[in-house]
C-alpha cells in the first residue's frame, strides 16, 4: 500500500466478514476512509486510532454531500500524502459511481487502485437460496438500478428486461410496483416468481417471495436496502433457503445454551 494514493474498496453486501482479505488490508493501513452510508460499522474497527473518518454516505430525500465534493475530498487527502480508502458499499463499479471517482483521480494526476467486492447482486440471491443461473432453467442473469428505472430513457428496452432468465434489480424496491406493471405489459407472465431480499447478509435479512401481481403487496412493509430477484429461478428460495436454516439453527443452540445456563446457577 501506498501514500499519496486512492484505494476504491468494495466493503461487500453487509456482513463485515464478506470483504475481501486485501480490502480488509487496506482498511487496516489507511491514513483516510471516506465511507458511504450502507457501510457495515464493523468494517471501521479495522482502521487505526489515528485515521481520519470521512462519512458522505447519500440518503435518499435528504441533503448530503456532492459527488463533486467527495472527489475533492479524494483529491485533497490524496495531494497532502494521505493513503486514503474510499469505502463504498457491495463493489465500486457497479453502480458505485466508482468508475466516475476514478476518472476525477485520473484527471488530477492521482494514484488509484480498485479492490473489487462481492456486489449484493449476487450475494443476495445467495444468501436467500436463489441461484441466478441454473442449467435447467436460466443460463444468463441481467442486473439493472431500479432506482430511476422508471420513466428513464435508460430504460427504453423493457422488452429485453422482460425476457432476462434472472432479473436482480438494485435500489427498487420503492419502485416496485411500477418496475412488475412494465415488465407485464412488455410481455412478460404475471405468475414469474419474485423474491425480494431485505437487508441481504445480516442476520436482520428478510425474503418475500410471491409473483409480479401480487410482490407490491407483498413486500409492502420491506424497506431499503433490498434485492430484487424475477425469473423461475426465484422460486428455489422456498427449497435452498440455508441461511434461514441457519438463522433458526443458531437460534435454537443460543436457547438451549441459555437454559443450561439458568439450570447451572
Amino acid at each position: 500500500m501506498h501514500r499519496g494514493k486512492v484505494y476504491l474498496v468494495g466493503a461487500g453486501p453487509g456482513d463485515p466478514d464478506l470483504i475481501t482479505v486485501k480490502g480488509s488490508k487496506a482498511l487496516e493501513q489507511a491514513d483516510v476512509i471516506v465511507y458511504d452510508r450502507l457501510i457495515n460499522p464493523e468494517l471501521l474497527a479495522l482502521t487505526t486510532e489515528e485515521s481520519e473518518h470521512i462519512y458522505v454516505g447519500k440518503t435518499p430525500g435528504k441533503p448530503s454531500v456532492s459527488q463533486e465534493q467527495i472527489n475533492t475530498i479524494l483529491i485533497a487527502k490524496a495531494k497532502s500524502g494521505k493513503m486514503v480508502v474510499r469505502l463504498k458499499g457491495g463493489d465500486p463499479f457497479v453502480f458505485g459511481r466508482g468508475g466516475e471517482e476514478c476518472e476525477e483521480l485520473k484527471a488530477n494526476d492521482i494514484s488509484y487502485e480498485v479492490i473489487p467486492g462481492i456486489s449484493s447482486a449476487l450475494a443476495a440471491p445467495s444468501f436467500a437460496g436463489i441461484p441466478i443461473t441454473h442449467r435447467k432453467a436460466g443460463r444468463s442473469f441481467t442486473v439493472v438500478t431500479g432506482h430511476t428505472i422508471t420513466g428513464s430513457d435508460t430504460f427504453k428496452n423493457w422488452g429485453h428486461l422482460a425476457y432476462a432468465d434472472t432479473l436482480v434489480v438494485l435500489m427498487g424496491v420503492r419502485n416496485l410496483g411500477a418496475i412488475s406493471a412494465e415488465l407485464i405489459e412488455h410481455g412478460r407472465d404475471g405468475g414469474t416468481p419474485v423474491a425480494v431480499i431485505e437487508r441481504a447478509t445480516y442476520e436482520s435479512q428478510k425474503v418475500v417471495y410471491g409473483n409480479l401481481e401480487n410482490i407490491k403487496e407483498k413486500a409492502s412493509e420491506t424497506s431499503p436496502p433490498a434485492t430484487i430477484v424475477i425469473g423461475e429461478l426465484a422460486a428455489m428460495c422456498n427449497d435452498l433457503s440455508w441461511f434461514k436454516e441457519l438463522k433458526q439453527e443458531y437460534t435454537e443452540t443460543t436457547q438451549e445454551a441459555q437454559l443450561l445456563t439458568n439450570y447451572a446457577v
